[in-house]
């Protein structure tokens, strides 16, 4: 990851942090390789990352990161007070959505809150122009779907999953969601 890549990164776990509670526990969707865990050790309980670049299974005392895909490399009838998608969503196909808020809500406690960043449409251009200079890396731009943020209260709603925070940061750049179950 080039620094680029890490400041992003960075601040959306930075905007996130901000709706977690001590000793929440959390599952983080498209981990990586586990930095939000580690900024946060001392502060959550205990953390689960799902990300599908991992080639094999990574365990700390402190979390645990597991190769696949949501739902499917979760262990069924886990909860967690929080569950993070950071710059996750906008790389589910429009079909699988719908599933994809489903299963959010089944693997969230009752007053768990869902934690989204979704970048604006015209981030994917600037995107492209920071990869021709080679000031950041992949970000799986060919993932991109087209997603527009204002689907997003719409998906998760569906799902009976409650919109209780919704803002923009990094100049309008970036999209904060936060969800609860009821």
């Amino acid at each position: 990851m080039k620094a680029l890549d890490r400041y992003l990164q960075n601040a959306r776990i930075k905007q996130a942090r901000r709706f977690v509670h001590k000793n929440d526990t959390v599952l983080d969707i498209g981990s990586a390789d586990g930095v939000m865990f580690d900024k946060w050790k001392g502060y959550i309980s205990c953390g689960v990352g799902i990300d599908p670049t991992l080639t094999s299974k990574i365990s700390t005392d402190y979390y645990v990161l597991h190769p696949g895909y949501f739902p499917d490399a979760c262990i069924d009838g886990m909860q967690f007070n929080v569950i993070t998608l950071l710059a996750v969503l906008e790389h589910i196909p429009s079909n699988q959505q719908k599933s994809f808020a489903q299963a959010c809500f089944d693997f969230l406690q009752p007053k768990g809150r869902l934690i989204i960043t979704v970048p604006s449409p015209q981030v994917d251009q600037i995107l492209e122009v920071l990869l021709k200079l080679k000031l950041i890396e992949g970000m799986s731009l060919e993932e991109h779907y087209g997603y527009k943020p204002e689907h997003t209260e719409q998906i998760f709603s569906e799902a009976k999953l409650k919109l209780i925070h919704q803002e923009k940061f990094q100049f309008g750049l970036n999209n904060l969601f936060v969800f609860e179950k009821p």
